[in-house]
């Protein structure tokens, strides 16, 4: 029996990156996976690979700050599948600047993606989550939301807000047997860092003792096993995944 047998889950973000990562090794641990990301090439893309593995998996158009379609997929999930077990809030964009830079359409999109896109998705299964008598709602924090990073106030700001989520969710789902913890990653290679120098990627390195980036699937791994019934006393925690570079 596989970490995840037939645990039906739905995945934010779910088209590249640490998302990507995330349904790759949820479909190898035997999930359900349903993908889901904002193109349509992308998300069908990420579901062959889901079903290459030999999983079941759907994939949805779907975006986070947009109510109607968080609520039109979840109906459609649990109209297919009949439960909804894990819901994974990877779903996250930056928009950099420092504060005296910043504009108001930055910090907006930021917060509406990262902070509203989470509440939305979470309120949305939490019903049918409780109903059923549990359930696993994972949230992306970062290191940045732990400690802040120059030129990222509206990034902080959200990920500091997941923290607060997670931990208040955890007290009110708690007693419905629904667990909510949140991952906080360190430096990821990603495609988001494809813009950064080289030099400025090598200083990164050198800020974590382990001296490299980690993987995407280093953080994967996190999410399938708080998912899994072995994280089962593990509600309300924030884990950092991030080589230790707060050490």
């Amino acid at each position: 029996m596989k970490r995840l047998d037939n645990k039906v889950s739905i995945i934010t973000g779910a088209a590249q990156g640490i998302g990507l990562a995330t349904a790759l090794k949820f479909a190898r641990e035997g999930a359900i996976v349903i993908v889901c990301d904002v193109k349509q090439a992308a998300v069908d893309a990420a579901v062959a690979q889901c079903t290459e593995l030999g999983a079941t998996a759907v994939g949805y158009v779907m975006d986070v700050t947009q109510r109607e379609m968080v609520d039109a997929v979840v109906a459609r999930v649990k109209e297919q599948f009949g439960r909804i077990d894990v819901l994974v809030n990877n779903a996250g964009i930056t928009q950099d600047a420092r504060l005296v830079k910043m504009t108001l359409e930055q910090f907006d999109r930021v917060i509406d993606v990262n902070l509203r896109g989470v509440f939305h998705c979470a309120q949305a299964v939490a019903d049918t989550m409780s109903a059923q008598g549990g359930g696993v709602i994972l949230n992306a924090s970062s290191v940045v939301g732990i400690y802040g990073n120059f030129g990222q106030t509206n990034y902080a700001a959200s990920k500091f807000g997941v923290i607060g989520f997670t931990k208040t969710w955890s007290r009110e789902l708690g007693p419905k047997g629904v667990r909510v913890n949140a991952v906080a990653p360190g430096f990821i290679s990603t495609p988001i860092l494809s813009t950064i120098p080289d030099k400025v990627i090598t200083e990164m390195e050198h800020r974590v003792p382990l001296r490299r980036l980690g993987q995407p699937e280093e953080i994967a791994n996190v999410y399938a096993f708080l998912a899994s019934d072995e994280a089962s006393y593990i509600n309300g925690a924030v884990i950092e995944v991030s080589g230790g570079m707060s050490v």
